[in-house]
């Protein structure tokens, strides 16, 4: 259910098990560039938690501050309720998140195998890659997350579809012992068979008690496979919801009119 915030909008915040990511007051300047302004945000194991907004909202700086490119200012990252220090990817990565770009980041000349290993290949006792293994484990990973549209992993990239692509990059993702996923913009230039195909595998990882956080301007796609959602608007978070208690109006006006605690560029004390 919502709730009302001191701003004014819809705030949800769910009850039960602690979170496994959670931002508390976290704030990001660029020089005069106020990106974030004190932003709550949280994601549970075992849930689909989207974060919405328009363009210039903060999403992809939000990203980025949990991914340890960007060091957050002000506020703090809690990781099962402990407060952490992300400093760079190595950090992130060492908690157990992985982050699906936009762009996936593939190498289309590489095979499903080479791209899943990439970086952090398997090697034999003589300091051979070890094919078998990689081979044997990457159909593993695919077998467990029902990606059956995938003929051969060792088919190269390039000729994959755009939501095999995907589905190859979430894999590649889980495949590391990742306990949070994030996904950015997944069915963005996505017909519609590779859309519920991402869609479905996004639905299994929070199945499997993964936590994943959703990205994305597709309010179809957020009230389809979503738990929950956060609006981000010019930076501040304005409104959560839980998902099966609201609908795409309510979730549309956040975005474009929820309620700022400070309007940018304006002295602080003045009510938005």
């Amino acid at each position: 259910m919502t709730q009302p915030t001191d701003g004014g909008g819809p705030r949800e915040r769910p009850s039960g098990a602690v979170p496994l990511l959670e931002l508390k007051g976290v704030s990001k300047r660029f020089g005069a560039v106020q990106a974030l302004h004190e932003v709550d945000f949280d994601v549970r194991e075992g849930e689909v938690t989207a974060l919405v907004g328009d363009n210039g909202a903060g999403k992809s700086v939000t990203i980025k501050c949990i991914a340890g490119i960007y060091p957050i200012d002000d506020g703090e990252i809690l990781w099962e309720g402990e407060p952490v220090s992300i400093s760079g990817p190595k950090d992130s990565s060492a908690l157990g998140i992985e982050i699906v770009y936009q762009d996936l980041a593939l190498a289309d000349n590489l095979d499903v195998v080479q791209n899943m290993y990439l970086g952090r290949e398997e090697l034999t006792p003589l300091h051979a890659l070890d094919e078998t293994k990689m081979e044997q484990r990457c159909s593993e990973t695919l077998k467990s997350l029902s990606v059956t549209t995938i003929r051969s992993v060792r088919q190269t990239v390039a000729g994959l579809s755009g939501g095999q692509r995907q589905s190859i990059a979430v894999a590649k993702a889980v495949m590391w012992n990742s306990r949070l996923v994030i996904l950015d913009e997944p069915t963005a230039a996505l017909g519609v068979a590779q859309t519920r195909q991402v869609l479905d595998l996004v639905k299994r990882l929070a199945e499997q008690g993964l936590a994943v956080m959703l990205v994305s301007h597709n309010l179809h796609d957020i009230f389809e496979v979503a738990d929950h959602i956060t609006v981000l608007r010019l930076g501040q978070d304005v409104a959560r919801f839980n998902t099966k208690d609201t609908n795409q109006r309510e979730v549309v006006e956040a975005i474009t009119a929820g309620r700022l605690s400070t309007v940018p560029g304006q002295e602080e004390g003045v009510p938005a």
